[in-house]
């Protein structure tokens, strides 16, 4: 892969390693996110202002959304990492409106890592609750003949995460740039709020398959033995 990759420039090369752009923005949105997380955490109060109360009503809404797909006790276990999800890729989709920046999801490699996350996210999640035992017991089920299409399915259904979101980020890029070389700058506007309803649209439909994802993993306990709470430590 050369210097560009797959819609991303080389900002930095360090002991010959080249980092990205996409890499970059990536950490730095990170350390920012975490920063104003734990700046929000130290202020709160029972007299909320105006930042607080968008982010409770934020946090709710999260909260609700994933109480539709997963069990009520398993809600504070799932919400802390779709809602890192959901606000992550929202925020990553929604630098591409700055200036001279590219959303870090237009890079494969990012989408990629995400999806990876939730691959794993998936599967931790549900030999959590099921037990290692009964978690891999449902992958046999109800013939050991479907085996192969149940590790093929889990391979697949991550890689369609990871080229879903970067296809609709890099394809919404590159027509606006399209536009721009045929319109001008005569219609900024439409464009601007194309890219945030899209932004919020690929974020929502990334979080909420990965949700999905788990909610089904997680109800693999309710078809199978509940396990012991030997299995469980296991």
């Amino acid at each position: 892969m050369n210097g560009e990759g797959l819609g991303s420039r080389v900002w930095l090369t360090i002991a010959g390693m080249p980092l990205h752009e996409s890499v970059l923005l990536s950490l730095a949105l990170t350390l920012l996110l975490s920063g104003l997380a734990a700046w929000l955490g130290t202020r709160l109060s029972a007299r909320p202002g105006r930042i607080q109360m968008a982010a409770e009503v934020m946090v709710v809404l999260m909260r609700d959304a994933v109480a539709e797909v997963v069990p009520g006790a398993a809600v504070p276990r799932v919400l802390p990492f779709i809602g890192t999800l959901w606000v992550f890729i929202l925020s990553a989709n929604l630098l591409g409106l700055v200036p001279g920046l590219s959303a870090p999801t237009r890079d494969i490699s990012v989408t990629g890592a995400l999806a990876c996350l939730v691959f794993l996210a998936v599967h931790g999640y549900g030999v959590r609750e099921a037990g290692w035992r009964a978690y891999l017991r449902h992958y046999l089920e109800p013939s050991p003949i479907l085996l192969p299409f149940h590790l093929i399915s889990e391979f697949t259904r991550t890689l369609a995460l990871a080229v879903r979101l970067f296809g609709n980020m890099m394809s919404l890029e590159m027509a606006a740039l399209l536009v721009l070389l045929v319109a001008g700058f005569l219609v900024p506007v439409p464009l601007l709020l194309l890219h945030v309803v899209e932004a919020l649209v690929q974020a929502y439909i990334f979080g909420m398959l990965a949700l999905i994802y788990i909610g089904s993993a997680i109800e693999v306990r309710g078809d199978a033995t509940p396990p012991s709470s030997t299995e469980k430590e296991q």
